[in-house]
């Protein structure tokens, strides 16, 4: 977004670059960024944790250049990747208008199972159960470099530690998910009310795990919480409401 409007900032699902994020990237315009998550194609040899993935997004978005505050979305993996580093900027103060979480459960039930983290194929099996024929015309050595980002992504994942008490965000919750997507339910989505003191809304779009991200519908709900003047407040769709008081 161009002009006085929220800044789009992107966290790519795992094993992903951030090709699912085109049309998004397409309507918001140039100012979008997306997040460099360390232990990838520039220093691949790196041991990351959860914790230094989150710092690093942290140190992305603080040097950004002055303007409104920007509107997180995440992609499954991103998705807990950018709740995290809105509760971490909110602690140094730096203000969030919106977190967008898509295709992804609540962070306390969030699971990944033991054996997906145990080969790049498992993980591969994994984003293909997942996201059925996303890959299926990849060159093998394209599978190969996203098999292995994944594991690396997913291994990070599930070091995630959501405390019993959960921590909120500051700011509303914006939850999508398409409607044929097997990692996540309208309940699962839901519960993402007691990770945030704002308005917490769902929408669901036709598609599977990935492909509501392309949907026209999707698109233009993002965009129009990205123009000068949006409050972040979530529009239509179901809300889900606020957690009770602590």
């Amino acid at each position: 977004m161009t002009g006085d409007g929220h800044r789009l900032v992107l966290f790519p699902g795992a094993g992903s670059f951030g090709s699912e994020f085109q049309p998004l990237r397409a309507a918001a315009g140039p100012d979008t960024r997306m997040m460099r998550y360390p232990g990838r194609s520039e220093d691949p040899a790196d041991a990351v944790s959860f914790a230094t993935v989150v710092a690093a997004c942290h140190d992305q978005i603080a040097r950004l250049p002055a303007g409104p505050p920007p509107v997180l979305l995440g992609h499954s993996y991103g998705a807990y990747l950018a709740y995290a580093t809105a509760l971490s900027l909110h602690r140094r103060s730096l203000e969030v208008a919106l977190l967008v979480v898509v295709g992804a459960s609540a962070p306390d039930l969030a699971r990944v199972p033991a054996e997906v983290t145990a080969s790049a194929e498992a993980a591969l099996d994994y984003l293909d159960a997942a996201d059925p024929g996303q890959l299926a015309a990849a060159a093998p050595e394209w599978r190969e470099a996203v098999a292995e980002t994944a594991l690396a992504d997913l291994r990070v994942l599930a070091e995630m530690d959501v405390p019993s008490s959960p921590d909120r965000v500051p700011c509303s919750v914006l939850a999508l998910r398409g409607a044929r997507d097997p990692l996540t339910s309208d309940a699962s989505v839901e519960a993402w009310r007691r990770f945030s003191d704002g308005d917490v809304v769902r929408h669901t779009f036709a598609g599977g795990h990935s492909q509501l991200l392309g949907d026209p519908g999707c698109v233009g709900l993002v965009h129009d919480r990205l123009a000068p003047g949006a409050d972040g407040t979530p529009r239509g769709g179901h809300r889900v409401g606020r957690p009770p008081a602590r």
